[in-house]
């Protein structure tokens, strides 16, 4: 299988008043396509910041990053913008405008790059019946379950046909339940739609819908494991 993400000797530091926080130390880590790789750790381990940097949203202090075999530090600020189009996130908090419906909140991306209306929203549609919320299709945010908001926030995530998707902590916001529910749906993305996906949690339970686990402490991976 082909590499779609790599990191050599990654590393990220910041300044916290006086103090120098060490937020990444050395990230050594290789993404295939097609896979689904969970990056496990407790809190303050460096699970976002390290998505923040596979995601582009952030430049480390040393190391390389490859996306697709390109080294994104030679990269300026617009083809870096342009790249971020081709990644798709999912956050905890789902980030929806409230005054949209779900089809208007999936084909807000497109809308970006003016994409006439029509076809936006019926590609927009189509992406809400995978996630299993045809019927939903014009609802808005707060006529939503938390986990039916979630289902759109990925629908959103996918509708720039991304390289990959990045996930931060994206059960931490719903009830085990319907967390449970959200992982057969991202299992599913992942194995019938070949949606390669990184997603960064602290539950293990949630950690094990993954091909991988990656253990992330004190800004380190210290242990790689298949599951």
């Amino acid at each position: 299988m082909a590499t779609i993400l790599k990191t050599e000797k990654l590393e990220k530091s910041y300044k916290m008043g006086k103090l120098q926080v060490h937020a990444l130390n050395g990230v050594d880590l290789e993404i295939e396509k097609g896979e689904f790789a969970a990056i496990l750790g407790p809190s303050g381990s460096g699970k976002s910041t390290l998505l923040n940097m596979l995601g582009a949203l952030d430049r480390p202090t040393s190391g390389r990053i490859e996306i697709d075999q390109i080294d994104i530090s030679k990269l300026d600020d617009k083809q870096l913008s342009v790249l971020r189009r081709r990644i798709g996130f999912v956050f905890q908090f789902f980030n929806l405008i409230d005054r949209l419906n779900a089809t208007e909140n999936v084909a807000l991306p497109l809308a970006i790059e003016n994409i006439n209306k029509k076809k936006r929203q019926k590609i927009a549609e189509e992406l809400l019946q995978i996630v299993g919320l045809g019927k939903r299709t014009q609802h808005k945010p707060s006529e939503l379950s938390g986990g039916e908001c979630q289902r759109v926030a990925i629908a959103r995530a996918l509708i720039n046909k991304p390289h990959f998707l990045l996930m931060d902590e994206p059960t931490g916001n719903i009830d085990s339940k319907t967390a449970k529910d959200l992982m057969r749906l991202i299992t599913q993305l992942n194995e019938e739609k070949d949606v390669t996906i990184v997603m960064v949690t602290h539950d293990t339970k949630i950690a094990r819908s993954a091909h991988r686990i990656l253990h992330l402490l004190d800004g380190k991976i210290v242990s790689k494991g298949d599951y």
